[in-house]
């Protein structure tokens, strides 16, 4: 912002602004320097700061700012809570698919023959494909309702540990349908089991949507401004890489998390049974209540607005109203005539109707949010061979020379992959790429990453193809296993390509799919946002159950390869149908934030 000519601050002449500053942030700024100290929120406005000017914005090198400390509570809790979901599920393609071991009453193996597998329900491999598959299905269409319940009546915090509430609820159904007396009927543990399933799902869903929010909006920062080395080079230090930089620590503790989890309970099935597999998980799990209600008075929460969706839907209708054709190519062509927002904003409105108590800002940042939507609509082709690490892949290893390796424990090459290059990408790879002036918008890391998922599944492709080729049962590998116990020569770390590329294509797209989540939602409507582009993996766990008929012997290396071509199309169908956003990157970031909270009756709620 540029601040008018004789605005001084603290008796010296304002710094150097990129925008004319409002009546009303004139009149804080006054206020401040009248009273002599000034709050955290005009700290985080950047009021006080030297803000760049257009031709720094161009030229200056951009680093992210400190993180604040409360951030890593959040980041703890996630990490938790990742434990528990992912040290609970990865047993579940050989609880559901395998049969109860000989002699065993707790689908363990201790004491017998090498090549073994744990097991309880013996439903095959197609069921267990389809279980998990409506499992991930079910996690992440539940977070379009954590979203709605936090931010129309709740708030994120509330919602958050009404969630978890119900995920330990789930947890504890799912050690019930383990213990010996009920996992010796299939049938009955199958129901609870289900059941858990469900009921853990809308937990999880209700936290994943609002958990990201909250750990970004502890940084109070909305503006570039100028800041000063030691070694005396004057540089931006941009908000928008610095919600990268929280995303990226954040996907490290997720992962960090997720190893620890499958790295234990794959061994606990083995050994004791599936009982303890579940029980563990539970244990980690209840450290997330217990840190967030510890911490919670030094959290920045958002209180919920209350009738923002009803504004927002009304507004899109406005905006729309007329523009639609039988013919989709014109229906295109209107939604990208210019101006179509501007017209919705109620400065241009003469006559406004009752439910317009939004300002001009808000409409901006909805067209922003609906951008950001529009940009997550070819992520279910990612997810889709993402997937495959937690299904197929698991099945995939049990056909391979383990020597002693559980089949479930191989996919730690995925999370160990992310811990170990998320801090290289942090603090040599992205600050590199910043260094020479080139910009890896998010749209170009997010294409990327779809190139690389595509990479993962083409070496899947490949492995497949030889343990057909090497297996003593040719194209029936699987059944040579499960019946004979016998596998193919090749070793299961000839899978190591697949899961390494496969952390690497997270990084560039599922990382970045929650800064861009973030950045360009409405203020009061980040839950939502993030909760669309999860539900992406809802839309991707529905298309892997028209797949799963390719997910049995002797289909499989089609499965691989449609999943690799579907990837490579979705990485070039999003690229050039995005790529005009890199010109708008910092224009859509530093959009003015708007006052609009919710209905008029509600701004005393959310304030």
């Amino acid at each position: 912002m540029t601040a008018p000519a004789g605005l001084e601050v603290d008796g010296r002449e304002s710094p150097k602004y990129a925008s004319a500053l409002d009546e009303k942030e004139i009149s804080a700024v006054q206020a401040i320097a009248a009273n002599g100290a000034h709050d955290s929120d005009d700290d985080a406005t950047g009021l006080r700061k030297e803000l760049p000017t257009d031709e720094e914005v161009a030229t200056l090198r951009r680093v992210a700012d400190h993180l604040p400390w409360i951030a890593f509570s959040i980041a703890f809790v996630e990490l938790c809570e990742r434990f528990s979901y992912y040290g609970t599920t990865v047993v579940f393609a050989n609880f559901i698919k395998q049969k109860l071991p000989p002699g065993s009453t707790t689908g363990s193996i201790a004491g017998l023959p090498d090549g073994s597998l744990p097991g309880a329900l013996g439903l095959g491999q197609r069921a267990s494909t389809g279980i998990i598959l409506f499992n991930q299905f079910w996690a992440y269409i539940m977070p379009l309702v954590g979203a709605y319940l936090a931010e129309e009546h709740f708030g994120r915090f509330r919602t958050i540990m009404y969630s978890l509430c119900a995920a330990l609820i789930g947890h504890l159904i799912l050690i019930i349908s383990a213990i010996p007396p009920v996992i010796k009927n299939p049938n009955g543990a199958i129901a609870c089991f289900i059941i858990g399933l469900i009921i853990m799902g809308v937990g999880t869903g209700g936290f994943k949507s609002n958990i990201s929010p909250l750990i970004a909006e502890q940084y109070r920062e909305s503006q570039m401004y100028i800041r000063t080395e030691k070694s005396g080079e004057r540089v931006i230090v941009d908000p928008a890489a610095t919600v990268a930089r929280i995303f990226m620590w954040f996907y490290l503790m997720i992962n960090v998390g997720s190893l620890a989890g499958q790295l234990v309970t794959p061994f606990a099935e083995q050994k004791v049974g599936f009982w303890l597999s579940f029980v563990l998980p539970t244990v980690m799990f209840c450290f997330c209540p217990a840190v967030l209600f510890f911490c919670r008075k030094r959290y920045h929460l958002t209180k919920p607005g209350g009738s923002i969706y009803y504004k927002a839907i009304k507004l899109i209708g406005l905006v729309t109203k007329g523009k639609w054709s039988l013919n989709p190519f014109q229906t295109s062509r209107n939604f990208k005539q210019p101006g179509i927002w501007d017209a919705a904003k109620p400065s241009n409105i003469a006559n406004k109707p009752s439910w317009m108590t939004f300002d001009d800002a808000w409409v901006d940042e909805v067209r922003r949010g609906i951008l950001a939507c529009s940009v997550f609509l070819w992520y279910p082709l990612f997810w889709l061979a993402y997937n495959q690490g937690t299904t197929n892949l698991t099945v995939q290893a049990g056909t391979l020379a383990r020597n002693g390796v559980p089949n479930d424990i191989i996919n730690n090459l995925n999370p160990l992959t992310l811990i170990i290059a998320i801090p290289i990408m942090d603090r040599v790879v992205y600050p590199g790429i910043r260094k020479l002036g080139l910009k890896f918008t998010p749209v170009k890391r997010i294409a990327f990453g779809f190139f690389i998922a595509s990479l993962a599944m083409m070496t899947s492709t490949i492995t497949q193809y030889y343990i057909y080729k090497t297996n003593p049962c040719g194209k029936m590998a699987n059944h040579c296993a499960e019946e004979f116990h016998k596998f193919s020569p090749i070793s299961v770390w000839v899978q190591a390509p697949a899961y390494c590329l496969g952390g690497i294509s997270e990084i560039f797209a599922s990382v970045t799919s929650l800064e861009f989540s973030f950045t360009k939602a409405p203020r009061n409507m980040r839950s939502l946002v993030t909760a669309f582009a999860l539900f992406m993996n809802a839309l991707s766990s529905a298309l892997g159950q028209a797949m799963v008929g390719l997910s049995e012997d002797p289909l499989l290396e089609w499965n691989y390869g449609v999943t690799a071509v579907l990837a490579f199309l979705g990485g070039v169908g999003f690229w050039f149908t995005n790529r005009h956003i890199d010109a708008q990157e910092d224009d859509l970031n530093q959009l003015a934030e708007a006052d609009f909270h919710g209905n008029t009756n509600d701004l005393e709620k959310a304030t």
